[in-house]
């Protein structure tokens, strides 16, 4: 527990704040309930915004008075701990409540309204989303174990599931959907999970229902949102953004060299391995219950923000993170993610995190809570800073599976339009996803177009 000098020092955040007095009890009470849902906390009053030490005039009244008002206007009983403590002539209260399942409310208030929740240094009411949020970490059910009715089985996308799945050598069937529970009871049937569609679902029930999964990139000009340089919405699925986000990235971003032993060592802006485990994170961890947000990527030219909707899960602290304890937000997309060898051991993230920036000299990235979304900053290399080019393409990367399949289609014609090319393909692909590759396939120098409009042709490029 820490000393009370060194709580002092610290600056009010998701489990600590500070007040001058108990005129009000009422912004107390709240701060109390938001504590207890949340993730539990301290509160000491006494203390003014400015750091000054004020102190709390008859102090065992008060705190008889806090205890009534507790007891009388918090349901379910909350029971925290009140001292009495004093420095520098001053006497303090301070309330230490405990994370506990609740979830609790202000009687005045009502169940509906009087829920409070902590995010990051201030309190606010539980809206409909946070408030299910928080009813189903209390039962300890994932928004995505739960099912989504109006999708069965047939609106999964088998390519994607074959896919997925052949990279580790597994064959797709009814029995190991049910196992990963892509497909859960509904009734006496069985339908998609919300984690199914969000990961395998068809492209029609994935954006009817889900659109907020869809990953957002985009790379500024300096160093705010004013002007933007790229952008790429990622036409896809999660499981689809783990390997689509990287290549935006490293084309957005900057390459140093440095010469060791005679060699030259190319240095990337920032670590593709930390990059990958902290996307992979954001995805694993976001709040697809919240609509209208949705994880993002945004590159500036002295930083690059990765942002996932959803604040840090209830009972759950950054130390926790750090110290490689796990909070598992969304249990299917988790496990999908860990049955394909994305991420690997259960909080051992932060720490191979940590051990790349060591080994590679990168600045160590931060987190940090902003309302309802989390956003993890990372910093350039060092030695990029010096490196003024941003390259728009890597000459010698190899073509994705997806891009070799439309190579193979040229081989059987000379000239195709975007839509012929689009119907030829095995691969279920958006025609938004096939321009993409079709300039990124140009960009490499393997084909061109021939024409202007809707019946521009593509075709391979000779020289």
């Amino acid at each position: 527990m820490l000393g009370l000098d060194h709580l002092l020092s610290l600056p009010e955040g998701r489990t600590l704040e500070f007040k001058q007095d108990m005129t009000s009890l009422k912004p107390i009470l709240r701060t109390l309930i938001a504590f207890a849902n949340t993730a539990g906390g301290t509160l000491v009053i006494g203390r003014s915004d400015d750091g000054k030490i004020l102190g709390i005039k008859n102090v065992l009244e008060a705190e008889e008075r806090l205890a009534n008002a507790i007891a009388d206007s918090v349901a379910p009983p909350l029971i925290p701990k009140i001292e009495i403590v004093s420095t520098k002539g001053h006497s303090l209260i301070v309330v230490r409540v405990p994370y506990w399942s609740g979830p609790f409310y202000l009687k005045s208030e009502g169940k509906a309204q009087g829920v409070y929740i902590r995010l990051g240094s201030t309190n606010r009411a539980a809206g409909e989303e946070l408030l299910a949020e928080l009813k189903r970490s209390i039962k300890k059910v994932a928004f995505d174990q739960m099912p989504c009715p109006e999708v069965s089985e047939s609106g999964l996308d088998r390519k994607r599931l074959e896919r997925a799945f052949s990279k580790i050598g597994k064959k797709v069937n009814s029995q190991i959907l049910k196992t990963l529970n892509i497909l859960v009871p509904y009734g006496d049937t069985f339908v998609c999970s919300n984690g199914g569609v969000i990961l395998f679902g068809k492209d029609e029930y994935r954006r009817r229902f889900f659109p907020n999964a869809e990953v957002r990139c985009a790379r500024f000009q300096g160093t705010t949102k004013t002007h933007f340089i790229d952008r790429y919405d990622v036409d896809g699925t999660i499981l689809e953004a783990v390997y689509e986000v990287p290549k935006f990235i490293q084309r957005n971003t900057r390459l140093a060299a440095k010469i060791e032993k005679i060699q030259r060592k190319d240095i990337p802006e920032y670590s593709p391995l930390v990059i990958r485990e902290i996307l992979a994170n954001a995805l694993v961890h976001a709040d697809y219950s919240l609509l209208g947000m949705n994880p993002r990527i945004a590159i500036f030219s002295d930083r690059m923000e990765i942002e996932n909707p959803g604040m840090a899960p209830f009972g759950f602290v950054f130390a926790d993170f750090f110290s490689g304890i796990s909070h598992v937000r969304n249990k299917v997309i988790a496990c999908i993610f860990r049955e394909l060898n994305i991420i690997e051991e259960w909080g051992t993230g932060y720490k191979r995190i940590e051990d790349v920036c060591h080994q590679e000299d990168y600045p160590i990235p931060s987190w940090v809570e902003l309302g309802a979304s989390i956003r993890v900053i990372l910093k350039p290399h060092p030695i990029t800073l010096d490196a003024k080019e941003y390259p728009v393409t890597v000459s010698n990367e190899a073509l994705t599976e997806r891009q070799e399949e439309i190579m193979e289609l040229f081989q059987k014609k000379e000239r195709l339009t975007t839509k012929e090319i689009h119907k030829k393909m095995r691969t279920t692909i958006s025609e938004r996803m096939l321009r993409n590759d079709l300039a990124s396939i140009q960009k490499k120098g393997l084909i061109k177009m021939v024409g202007r409009g809707p019946g521009a042709q593509w075709q391979l490029f000779v020289s």
